[in-house]
């Protein structure tokens, strides 16, 4: 009897293969067809303007689709910036912000399908924090939009120092007990500065929930500094009762520190964007690569001291100390000698900048008895931009200027000056316009404030 005729493609495994090459022909076909989805939307550090969104989608966009079909209100200039399927959202700086920006998301793909409309609510301004005196001690605060102030943190007989870590998930706090020990805590925050629009959803976002302190080490210490980065990781410098009990341990967002073997003459700070630290040494500042990357080391020789740190990575301000007793203020820039903006004769004690040194502050005294107080603002070229002589007010000593692009102003905490033979006032927040110079005192006692970044 003659076998039935088979066709050599027929068998069990030809015929599966055939069927599922045919399956993702006919899913890839279907994929083709689908519109572009947005996958995440988070804010980032913006260092060209006052604030910044990125966006990932599931297929490259178009960005001029992206900047002809989405709006904001109110309507800020920017640019979306970047090319494939992760954009930048890029507010144009020199631009204040006032209240939450409402953004509708819409434009195409580069196959020219269309992205599902959506609103979102984002608000980049940032919240101030203050070290206030509550009974025999203190306590860190925090300032909403809206201008109420609440507690974060329980209080301490004393706070030395007070650091947001990253993009405003946390704070740390270098507090002194009644023994005069010190002990550094971490807080985490929760903030929701970015949040969709639509139907179910609250009007308004939540406030800033601040959750329980988390102590940092075993135990109390004879002095102890903080530096932390936008990594959320944070630098403790601190010591025991020896020389050679001092340490450098780097706390990452979660987990446990890792030891720096580093040797420093001064309070070692870290970079902003990370994985470096600036190191004060005898014969200058040293720049020194953070594990896990090589270990490599520059240094700046010259008596200066580390200021303040730009937004823009590697920018930096330095006060440099000459021979004849005057200062100098000076940028320092990615491959560049340092520029110097600014000497005198008077002692720099607070300085500030914008983006990459764009605009400059810097908090001056001079004289003895009775110091005056001078505010000056620079353009990256040492030009005054502005001047304000601050006759009512002296600086609360330890403490600076932090600048916020999106209101554009000054927070520092400046004490005012005794009228007659009463009591010494106490030293309270003050919000500086950055353009005109023009302080608003918050009628806030306070020792030290900071802003919190938005996220």
């Amino acid at each position: 009897m003659t076998p039935p005729f088979r066709l050599p493609w027929a068998g069990p495994l030809p015929l599966t293969l055939a069927l599922a090459g045919l399956l993702a022909l006919v899913q890839q076909q279907l994929l083709l067809r689908q519109p572009p989805r947005l996958e995440r939307l988070t804010p980032v550090a913006a260092s060209s303007g006052p604030a910044a969104l990125q966006a990932r989608f599931s297929r490259p966009m178009d960005p001029a689709s992206l900047q002809a079909a989405s709006t904001l209100a109110p309507p800020l200039a920017h640019r979306w910036l970047g090319d494939g399927d992760t954009l930048l959202l890029n507010l144009s700086p020199d631009q204040r912000i006032s209240s939450p920006l409402q953004l509708q998301l819409a434009g195409r793909d580069r196959r020219g399908l269309a992205l599902a409309p959506q609103r979102w609510q984002w608000d980049p301004r940032p919240r101030l924090l203050a070290v206030v005196p509550v009974g025999a001690g203190e306590q860190v605060q925090l300032r909403e939009h809206d201008g109420r102030w609440r507690p974060i943190t329980p209080v301490w007989p004393r706070i030395t120092m007070l650091e947001p870590l990253g993009y405003g998930e946390a704070v740390a706090v270098v507090a002194r007990s009644e023994s005069g020990r010190f002990r550094v805590w971490r807080v985490p925050l929760r903030q929701q500065p970015l949040r969709p629009v639509g139907r179910g959803r609250p009007a308004s976002p939540a406030p800033v929930q601040a959750g329980a302190p988390e102590p940092l080490g075993a135990g109390e210490m004879v002095f102890a500094h903080i530096s932390a980065n936008r990594r959320g990781e944070l630098l403790v410098q601190a010591g025991g009762e020896q020389p050679d009990q001092v340490s450098l341990q780097l706390w990452p967002p979660r987990g446990g520190p890792s030891r720096l073997p580093l040797e420093a003459s001064g309070a070692v700070r870290l970079l902003p964007e990370g994985g470096s630290a600036v190191v004060p040494e005898i014969d200058g500042l040293g720049l020194q690569d953070l594990p896990p990357r090589p270990s490599r080391r520059q240094t700046l020789p010259g008596s200066r001291d580390l200021s303040s740190f730009c937004p823009r990575a590697g920018r930096a301000l330095l006060v440099r100390h000459w021979p004849d007793f005057r200062r100098s203020l000076e940028l320092v820039e990615p491959g560049v000698a340092p520029r110097q903006l600014w000497i005198g004769p008077q002692a720099l004690v607070a300085t500030a900048c914008s983006r990459g040194g764009e605009r400059v502050w810097a908090l001056l005294v001079e004289g003895v008895g009775r110091p005056a107080l001078t505010l000056i603002s620079l353009d990256r070229r040492g030009t005054v931009l502005a001047q304000r002589r601050l006759s009512q007010w002296e600086l609360e000593p330890g403490t600076g200027l932090s600048y916020d692009p999106t209101s554009d102003r000054l927070a520092v905490v400046l004490r005012p000056l005794e009228q007659g033979q009463g009591p010494p006032l106490p030293a309270q927040v003050v919000l500086i316009e950055a353009t005109s110079l023009t302080p608003v005192p918050l009628q806030l006692e306070a020792l030290q404030a900071v802003w919190l970044p938005a996220g």
